[in-house]
């Protein structure tokens, strides 16, 4: 029953990861033959300052994106978790930005951090606060990215709400009866006992976070201002697609599969101590 899944997967996914790991190590431009290159691409990778600049774009929006979208995903899983009318509305109210396509979402921001006549700035404006031009800027420009990507986490705030449902009755009821506030029942027993699904949904992210860059940056800002929005995912498309430059393009790709693995890594170092499983 699952062959014709395996066999898709195997096809659509294993094969062409397994080949473009092997055009890393080549010069190849999608019309001649490929010609072994070996590690210059990767030692050409490293002298080139757009490179740094991605390396480092990518991981501060990860550091930045990543804690946002959790934190957000927690706290509305707890506001949508009881019954209450109008549920079924907020629920998908919170999760329709998830679905929206990535390219309808870019433009739609695009629009609100306008710095004329943008709904974000026209609010500060009337609020007498300062009315920065998000996406010219170099300091406001990752962390305006960073903060759109925060409105789509209805696939997490589902995980975190199906953890919720699954925790263990007796142990709320048990802290109910001694007296506990509901600040103790949520630091000392909702916590500890949703950190897997917490763990889960961070790894999740981070994975997420590396992807996601390549269409907000490629319709809003292009890689600007001054590769302040330049991400690994767009720097791979405009060396393969742009410069034809595809053994570079594979050999970014690469890259950013080992920064993933890399992550993900320290990742589960970090939580292996703090992670409770009550399974």
């Amino acid at each position: 029953m699952l062959a014709p899944f395996l066999i898709g997967a195997l096809a659509l996914v294993a094969a062409p990861a397994l080949i473009s790991f092997g055009l890393a190590f080549t010069l190849y431009d999608g019309v001649h033959a490929p010609r072994w290159f070996g590690l210059n691409n990767f030692l050409l990778l490293a002298a080139d300052p757009r490179f740094q600049a991605a390396i480092r774009n990518s991981l501060s929006f990860i550091a930045l994106a990543v804690p946002l979208r959790v934190l957000g995903a927690l706290g509305l899983a707890l506001l949508l978790r009881k019954r209450r009318r109008g549920l079924a509305v907020y629920r998908a109210a919170v999760y329709l930005p998830t679905v929206v396509p990535d390219v309808a979402y870019a433009l739609a921001w695009l629009w609100i951090f306008n710095p004329l006549y943008g709904p974000l700035n026209l609010l500060l404006g009337a609020l007498g606060l300062p009315t920065p031009a998000w996406l010219v800027n170099p300091a406001t420009a990752r962390a305006a990215l960073a903060f759109m990507s925060v409105f789509q986490i209805g696939e997490g705030i589902v995980v975190l709400l199906a953890g919720l449902n699954s925790l263990p009755r007796d142990y709320f009821a048990a802290a109910t009866v001694d007296g506990a506030s509901r600040w103790q029942i949520f630091r000392f027993i909702t916590l500890p006992l949703l950190a897997p699904w917490l763990a889960l949904l961070t790894l999740r992210d981070m994975v997420f976070s590396f992807q996601s860059t390549f269409t907000p940056a490629f319709i809003m800002t292009g890689g600007d201002p001054y590769y302040a929005t330049l991400f690994l995912p767009l720097l791979i498309y405009r060396e393969a697609f742009d410069n034809f430059r595809i053994g570079m393009g594979m050999a970014l790709t690469l890259v950013l599969f080992a920064a993933s693995a890399a992550l993900i890594g320290l990742a589960l170092l970090i939580l292996r101590r703090w992670v409770y499983d009550h399974a």
